[in-house]
């Protein structure tokens, strides 16, 4: 796996979803919703809190569990088997998935919250 399977969360990453209405009891006939999805399957087992971490580097031969990341400070970096990389700082959110071979590095002092999703 390279860094193009990691990828951002945001308004327009992945794959467009607007739940159906009648899935729901309307409480405001004004509601509208839309989901962009950037990961999903099946799932074994999954954890998820808070971390924080120092400036330095580990190497994943594959990466545990599909992970998605939100950076609430500091700024981090996931680097592929090749040596291409993407940052990531405070307000982002990114999904790294189960079997990427790769760096973490933390740049510099970081705090985010995590859910981690074996498959």
């Amino acid at each position: 796996m390279s860094i193009d399977q990691v990828r951002a969360i945001h308004a327009g990453a992945g794959t467009r979803f607007v739940p159906p209405l009648a899935d729901y009891h309307l409480l405001s006939e004004a509601w509208t919703e839309e989901e962009f999805r950037v990961f999903g399957g099946e799932a074994t087992s999954y954890t998820g809190g808070y971390w924080t971490g120092e400036p330095g580097a580990v190497r994943f031969d594959s990466w545990p569990y599909d992970e998605i990341c939100v950076i609430l400070k500091g700024r981090v970096a996931v680097r592929d088997a090749e040596g291409r990389s993407r940052e990531f700082g405070a307000g982002e959110a990114f999904y790294v998935p189960q079997g990427f071979q790769g760096d973490w590095i933390t740049l510099e002092p970081s705090e985010k919250v995590f859910l981690a999703v074996t498959r």
